[in-house]
C-alpha cells in the first residue's frame, strides 16, 4: 500500500511572523484602552497602604516554636534538614544537660535565599518545632541578612515573645511522642 503525503502550500500567514505580531499587539492595545477607561474595575492594590490578606494556609517565613518555659521545642532530629529539597537548613546538635532530653540544637540556621518555601520541613518535624508563619515581607541590604539563626527564627520582635507550639508536652508524652 502506498501512502500519499499531502503537501500544504505556504501562504503569507504561515510564512511570515508579522500577522501574528500584529494580532498580539492589537490584543494588548485593546486591553490597554479598556483599562484606561475602566480604572475603577481594575484589580490593583496600592501596596504600602493596602495589604493583601492571605489565607490561613499561607506558608511565609519560618518560625521555630518554643515550649511554655521559653526553651526551643526542637530536638535536633535533623528530619527537617534531611527532607529539605533546597538543602538550606543547617543544624548543629549538642547533648543536653537534662538527662530526660537527649539533644538540642546549639546552631539552627536557614538560608532563606535558597529556600523554596515548600513546607516539607514543617511536615517532617515530629514535634511541631518548625512552622511556616504568616509573615512574608523580608527586606535586607546584603545576602548575609537572609541567613536566619535561632534568634531570628524563634525570638524575632514580630513574634512578640516567640510562637508557642500547639502541641502540649503532656499530650505528646501520653501519645508516646
Amino acid at each position: 500500500m502506498v501512502t500519499v503525503k499531502k503537501v500544504q502550500r505556504r501562504n503569507l500567514q504561515t510564512q511570515s511572523y508579522i500577522p501574528s505580531l500584529l494580532k498580539g499587539l492589537g490584543f494588548t492595545f485593546s486591553k490597554m484602552i479598556k483599562n484606561l477607561f475602566n480604572q475603577d474595575k481594575m484589580p490593583t492594590l496600592n501596596y504600602p497602604e493596602e495589604k493583601y490578606d492571605y489565607s490561613p494556609r499561607f506558608k511565609g517565613n519560618h518560625v521555630l516554636t518554643v515550649k511554655k518555659d521559653g526553651a526551643l521545642r526542637c530536638t535536633a532530629c535533623m528530619l527537617c534538614a534531611t527532607n529539605c529539597p533546597a538543602d538550606c537548613i543547617n543544624i548543629v546538635a549538642s547533648e543536653h544537660t537534662d538527662p530526660a532530653v537527649e539533644k538540642f540544637p546549639i546552631h539552627y540556621e536557614i538560608d532563606v535565599l535558597r529556600c523554596v518555601y515548600c513546607g516539607f520541613c514543617e511536615e517532617a518535624c515530629p514535634v511541631d518545632a518548625i512552622r511556616m508563619g504568616p509573615e512574608w515581607q523580608t527586606a535586607g541590604v546584603n545576602g548575609s541578612v537572609f541567613n536566619y539563626d535561632i534568634k531570628e527564627l524563634a525570638h524575632r520582635p514580630g513574634l512578640k515573645g516567640g510562637a508557642v507550639s500547639r502541641v502540649d508536652d503532656l499530650e505528646r508524652h501520653k501519645a508516646g511522642i
